[in-house]
């Protein structure tokens, strides 16, 4: 069942959140010894919880939209009260409790969602795989030796198993499309400030590239459903939007005389040639939607390398106010956890402890150039589509450092997030969802990267239904699919 039927039925008392969360527990732990999507389970706090919300149905007080739907968070820079979270993985932090809830936990518990544990990730979220060396790598559910992507790796690969119907991701980079894609799944990240990123100490911290919270889920409905319980103005949030939103009534809309642009590789990127086949197939399905499509040349003035250095100094800077942050818990990873940081990792902190203010504005103004291009396309066109992840999901390392590949068609891309077609996004802010587009000859995910005008991300709502109808994907699951 969606997250949507299961909601129905229970305010309808025609199932209890009981069972729904004990069928999810029993799914959990007979799959997740293969998957390794889990972390921490906190079955105690959602059995109580369930039972506190079968009591509510039955009183019948007004429940919320997601009341007693079972779903899981990501442990990264996640936090629930009494929960342990390890920052992704680092030994470190094994036993690190926090004492208070993040916005997508304080949202959709509001919303009746009852949470069942904490999904992996890779190290400080800082790569598009997950790997660590604490719990190792959370494996694809569509091929137990692949990756499940990352940062989000967990969440996506729980979703697609059916382990829960849908699970937090959070994405700086792509991190919540990228393994959507890997996995067959909706990613959907929303505009900068549609749902609010609540962040301390520093609360323009997530502003270089802009940080989401969002839904992993199987349905572009789910995907709506949860998007209207997180979105929403937080005084908290510096760039938080004040704007009403119904992202169940865009997915009624319809797409017809949409002009749509097209873009193989984003004008910068090798692309796999069954990536690239499978997302030019996928693209004509919104012309069978009533929209034009055309194929748009974009020019950067960048090349993929210089795109990818570019973000990787920017983003190194909160990689080093993380490291000092956690200095300040007592917790000095570099001098005294060095063995516990990814190679990659250690440069781009060293790197932010480097960076000037002088370094920033110029890498502002590439980014302003970026911002420009993208912008323009807009101009013309209602939607951007792209491939989300240059490649599909890479075989799993045994060391704890999956790493994404170093070539595509020749041409040398950084394994840490290189292969990537999605962290432009995180610069601009526009918002973006990844929608499964097919399968390769292996039978891996591939996924297609839908990307909206700034603040209309109902036109990304409306043109992935639209998507879903002339293309509906559920069928990919496989038998070992719960």
């Amino acid at each position: 069942m969606s997250a949507a039927q299961m909601a129905e039925l229970v305010r309808h008392r025609k199932i209890s959140p009981v069972e729904l969360v004990e069928a999810c527990i029993d799914l959990i732990e007979r799959r997740d010894p293969e998957l390794n999507a889990f972390t921490f389970k906190g079955y105690d706090d959602a059995r109580r919880v369930a039972r506190e919300a079968e009591d509510a149905v039955m009183k019948g007080v007004e429940v919320g939209p997601l009341h007693g739907v079972p779903t899981a968070m990501k442990d990264l820079y996640d936090f629930k009260p009494g929960w342990v979270s390890t920052y992704g993985g680092i030994p470190a932090f094994a036993r690190f409790v926090a004492n208070f809830s993040c916005l997508w936990v304080e949202r959709m518990e509001r919303a009746g969602a009852i949470i069942l544990g904490k999904t992996n990730s890779p190290v400080m979220g800082m790569r598009a795989t997950t790997d660590n060396p604490l719990f190792g790598p959370t494996r694809n559910p569509f091929d137990l030796t692949r990756n499940a992507g990352g940062s989000s790796g967990g969440s996506a690969a729980a979703v697609a198993d059916g382990l829960v119907p849908f699970a937090e991701g959070s994405d700086a980079g792509g991190s919540i499309r990228i393994p959507a894609a890997w996995c067959g799944i909706y990613g959907f990240k929303s505009s900068a400030g549609r749902v609010p990123t609540v962040i301390r100490p520093n609360g323009f911290g997530g502003f270089n590239p802009f940080l989401h919270e969002g839904m992993m889920t199987r349905s572009v409905r789910d995907a709506a459903l949860g998007l209207q319980v997180l979105s929403g103005y937080d005084p908290r949030d510096p760039m938080s939007i004040d704007q009403p939103t119904d992202f169940l009534a865009d997915m009624e809309r319809s797409i017809r005389g949409w002009r749509i642009a097209y873009s193989p590789d984003f004008g910068a990127y090798p692309v796999d040639d069954q990536v690239a086949e499978r997302v030019a197939e996928a693209v004509r399905a919104f012309e069978e939607a009533g929209a034009t499509v055309e194929e748009v040349d974009i020019d950067f003035t960048y090349s993929h390398t210089e795109l990818t250095d570019m973000f990787s100094r920017l983003i190194s800077t909160r990689n080093a106010e993380v490291v000092e942050n956690f200095k300040a818990q007592g917790v000095d990873l570099v001098a005294d956890h060095p063995e516990q940081i990814p190679p990659e990792l250690h440069e781009l902190i060293a790197a932010g402890y480097r960076v000037s203010a002088l370094d920033l504005a110029r890498e502002q103004r590439m980014r302003t150039q970026i911002f420009d291009t993208i912008q323009s396309v807009f101009s013309t066109y209602d939607l951007l589509i792209t491939p989300t992840a240059a490649t599909a999901a890479v075989p799993n390392a045994t060391d704890g450092l999956t790493r994404g590949v170093t070539e595509i068609k020749g041409e040398k891309v950084s394994p840490v997030f290189g292969w990537c077609l999605t962290y432009l996004i995180n610069l601009t802010g526009h918002p973006a969802a990844s929608i499964p587009a097919g399968l390769t000859r292996e039978g891996l995910p591939v996924g297609m990267q839908i990307i909206g005008r700034r603040r209309n991300d109902g036109d990304v709502i409306a043109a992935s239904a639209a998507f879903e109808a002339v293309r509906p994907w559920q069928q990919i699951y496989g038998k070992n699919s719960a």
